[in-house]
């Protein structure tokens, strides 16, 4: 007659299995990234996937997280930054779903034009390398500098070769370069975090990139040890194909067409 109890003890086991494979843990910063994550996520509740979404303050801390098993997966960095990490620690992570192209740009909130900017302003401008990179290529598309030939994504202020204005620069974690934008000349700027803080208008840009930078898409990533696990598959099926995900993006972005695309669409 042990037979039952046993049976019985394998179906709770099945059961227990199923449950653990059916949840999910997301890393994401706070912004657009966030919020189109939470929509998908009370999505994927109806599907019968349950989502825990982690906030990060930085940009470290997620892949850490990741690399450990404490999440699942994350939503908060484009391939560059990815390799980028992966070279530095040793990470083994895969993309495993494309998300939002967000339009990097430069701010200013003392000067209306690049030509206003003075001899010796002060900067803003990332400091991580992919995103420091990004930054002083659109600097070199206003005009403002010259890097080195080649140089690409991974220059670094040692590769500026002009800088006719003396420009002075200030390296900054990129959530924070929308709060000291007031206090320089010139900033490199992320809309949604610039929508996050509330500080001023992501839409006054100077200059913005554009689908010319689609490998800067933020992407879903996890371990490659996970890249073909089916619930992840799926939560990342349900924020691509939601329409209720598409508009918060859209709002997150202050209702703007110019400051990101759908990067899975284009």
């Amino acid at each position: 007659m042990r037979f039952l109890p046993l049976l019985a003890a394998a179906f709770l086991s099945l059961g227990a299995m199923a449950a653990r494979a059916e949840t999910l843990t997301v890393g994401v910063v706070p912004g657009a990234y966030a919020d189109a994550v939470n929509v998908a996520a009370a999505e994927a509740k109806a599907q019968g996937i349950n989502v825990k979404v982690i906030e990060f303050s930085d940009w470290t801390t997620p892949n850490v997280t990741l690399d450990a098993g404490d999440i699942d997966l994350n939503f908060f960095q484009h391939r560059p930054f990815m390799e980028n990490a992966e070279r530095q620690k040793g990470y083994k992570f895969a993309i495993v779903g494309l998300g939002i192209l967000q339009n990097l740009g430069l701010y200013s909130l003392k000067h209306k034009s690049f030509d206003a900017i003075p001899v010796s302003g002060t900067v803003a401008i990332a400091n991580d390398p992919v995103n420091q990179g990004r930054g002083l290529l659109l600097l070199q598309k206003a005009g403002l500098i010259k890097l080195k030939d080649q140089v690409g994504f991974l220059g670094t202020l040692d590769d500026i070769t002009e800088n006719r204005k003396k420009l002075k620069f200030t390296e900054v974690e990129g959530p924070q370069l929308a709060r000291i934008t007031g206090d320089v000349d010139l900033a490199q700027g992320y809309p949604h975090f610039i929508v996050a803080a509330g500080t001023f208008d992501p839409t006054s840009g100077l200059i913005y990139t554009g689908i010319e930078d689609k490998l800067f898409a933020v992407s879903f990533v996890t371990t490659a040890a996970r890249k073909d696990d089916p619930t992840i598959a799926k939560f990342v099926q349900i924020f691509q194909n939601s329409e209720a995900v598409k508009r918060q993006i859209h709002k997150s972005f202050a209702n703007s067409d110019k400051l990101y695309l759908l990067a899975w669409q284009n």
